[in-house]
């Protein structure tokens, strides 16, 4: 599998270089490309594209490029609509997660935390928010559920869940709450998102190509060290 994600991780990596030496453009353009090279990796690794997973994870990862186009352009107006596409990736991952066989047949304890970061987000957030609260509340709440639902999944896809958690407070918090900065701001949020996007993606692939194999013994056996770290 690793051969499909080089590409994303090669460009993923170097984006993040560039937002400390090269020209904004090249940030840009670098962070356009990242998300169609991840589809890349789902499409060479998951032929069968027309099944239901398959395609509920290219739909979250189209939706989260949407978003990443959107939020290059400056602008209330702008951040809105990248945070609807976002909103609607979360949505389908959710729809995925819950849809995909579960390692768990519960959300974990300790994924209570998720909720109790909603509360705390939407009473820093929402002083500050503006016109933007009720986009902000849906948001929370989405990716709360979503974060919670990738639990079930356990492995990479709980990791990546708890990751895109991670990167979106520090945007938030970036965006709104006054006086909040640090040098590093931009590498954090970029550095766990790309970690968040790849592991769910790799945890979803691992398990669809197991599956595949299990019920199908004539095709080919996926990499052992994927299957070992899809359980």
């Amino acid at each position: 599998m690793l051969p499909a994600f080089a590409p994303y991780l090669l460009v993923s990596a170097l984006h993040l270089v560039l937002q400390y030496v090269g020209p904004a453009w090249s940030v840009t353009a670098t962070k356009t490309l990242l998300m169609p090279l991840l589809a890349l990796a789902v499409l060479i690794l998951v032929p069968r594209v027309r099944a239901a997973a398959p395609l509920l994870l290219l739909g979250g990862i189209a939706f989260s490029w949407g978003g990443d186009v959107l939020l290059t352009f400056p602008g209330d107006g702008w951040f809105a609509a990248g945070l609807t596409s976002f909103l609607l990736a979360h949505v389908v991952y959710i729809v995925l997660f819950l849809r995909l066989p579960r390692a768990r047949r519960r959300p974990p304890a300790w994924s209570t935390v998720y909720w109790a970061w909603v509360v705390v987000m939407l009473v820093v957030l929402l002083p500050h928010a503006g016109m933007l609260a009720v986009p902000i509340t849906l948001y929370a709440v989405a990716i709360g559920l979503m974060a919670t639902t990738a639990s079930t999944q356990g492995g990479w896809v709980a990791l990546g869940g708890a990751f895109f958690v991670v990167s979106d407070s520090v945007l938030a918090l970036g965006r709104f709450l006054p006086g909040y900065e640090f040098a590093a701001h931009d590498f954090v949020v970029m550095s766990t998102y790309l970690a968040a996007q790849g592991l769910i993606a790799w945890g979803v692939v691992a398990r669809l190509r197991t599956d595949r194999s299990a019920s199908d013994p004539s095709s080919p056996a996926p990499d052992r060290r994927a299957d070992a770290t899809a359980r």
